[in-house]
């Protein structure tokens, strides 16, 4: 347990968690096998939390969302959504209000906000982000679709494609970071559009219900009233929200492996071997030793960027030495977990075994482990 001190949560906090476990209870685990069968969430979902103040967290009041403004509740969103292993609809929650919602609630313009975001909060839209490309994943300038000028003064056309979407199957919107002359642009392209397709859903390892896909824009007429916020600053408006996501990430691979060390401590408790529970063997205490020290030494560091977040002082930095840290912990976590499990963790009606395909992909996006790693000692050795 960790150490006394300041309550990361308060009341309120502790209050909106009384109504998220209850959501997730009666909503959302008893569904997770049909919907990974499926994959697909039940697209009524989203909705139906939206109704419970779920997401939009951090969406204007006035459009339908919370206005927050205090990340701690998306935490604990997390949190509870971990405790019934419900990865997949994890990414969706984060893809709206860690992901594309930034975008949108940052940079919209009014006529924009008010096309775009009543139905993005109250879970009718869905919408996606198209960043990574089959041959540009996390080196963002390699990208190759771009906007053309059109026919008219008022429009452009996109050309490319885009891959490893999530919502790419099913997504009403889509912000797509394209290549614009010598710069970049965010342009929203909505479903419908003469140019815009998709691919089929791609077979992930885990998260099967996520929806991940491909999209091709064959010269997808764009209005620039489609532009989001600054034109030529795409890179730059991606830069300045990415630490968002990196600790969206990073804070639910943690909350994933506090929640595999509790599946596991109530396993070796209840199992035998020898004659002996296997809780009582110097190996499973030593295990359980090591990943509990690293589960709570992590959790101090990333409250501590939960709340410069609040702040507006996290650094993409501090989010990228968040990001690898935890989602490597996890990898760790639930292989050795797993192990202690034995045969049933094989299995995957228990839960660890969910959890170890679903929490693989953790390390990759967002910017797999060896960027962040890269952002990080370049920062290092850029020092005076």
């Amino acid at each position: 347990m960790p150490l006394p001190g300041p309550a990361f949560f308060d009341d309120d906090h502790e209050a909106f968690r009384t109504a998220v476990r209850a959501f997730t209870e009666a909503e959302i685990a008893p569904h997770l096998d049909r919907w990974d069968a499926d994959r697909q969430v039940d697209p009524n979902l989203w909705a139906r939390a939206a109704g419970q103040g779920l997401i939009g967290l951090s969406g204007p009041a006035e459009h339908g969302g919370a206005e927050a403004g205090d990340y701690r509740f998306r935490c604990v969103v997390m949190e509870e959504l971990a405790r019934v292993g419900a990865a997949a609809v994890n990414a969706g929650v984060a893809l709206l209000d860690d992901l594309v919602g930034p975008y949108l609630f940052d940079l919209s313009t009014p006529e924009q906000a008010a096309r775009w975001l009543p139905g993005l909060l109250s879970g009718r839209t869905t919408a996606a982000i198209a960043m990574t490309e089959p041959a540009a994943g996390s080196d963002l300038r390699g990208i190759r679709t771009t906007l053309h000028p059109g026919p008219d003064a008022d429009g452009l056309l996109l050309s490319g494609t885009k891959t490893f979407i999530t919502n790419a199957p099913h997504a009403d919107l889509v912000v797509v970071f394209a290549r614009d002359g010598d710069a970049f642009s965010l342009a929203v392209v909505e479903a419908g559009l003469p140019g815009f397709d998709r691919g089929r859903p791609l077979d992930t390892l885990g998260q099967r219900a996520e929806a991940v896909g491909e999209l091709f824009f064959d010269a997808v007429p764009v209005p620039t009233a489609n532009l989001l916020g600054v034109r030529g600053r795409g890179l730059a408006h991606l830069m300045e929200r990415l630490p968002t996501e990196r600790l969206s990430i990073a804070y639910y691979a943690l909350a994933a492996a506090e929640q595999a060390l509790v599946w596991t401590l109530d396993h070796v408790r209840s199992r035998t071997a020898f004659g002996t529970p296997v809780a009582q063997f110097q190996n499973t205490k030593f295990v359980l030793a090591d990943l509990s020290t690293r589960i709570d030494v992590t959790r101090a560091y990333l409250e501590r960027c939960v709340l410069a977040l609040n702040a507006s002082a996290l650094t993409p930095v501090e989010a990228a030495k968040a990001k690898w840290w935890a989602t490597e912990l996890l990898q760790e976590v639930t292989s050795r977990c797993l192990q202690l499990f034995g045969g049933y963790g094989y299995i995957r009606e228990y839960p660890i075994a969910r959890l170890f395909v679903d929490a693989r992909v953790h390390t990759i996006y967002g910017g797999t482990t060896e960027i962040m790693k890269e952002i990080v000692g370049r920062d290092l050795v850029g020092r005076p």
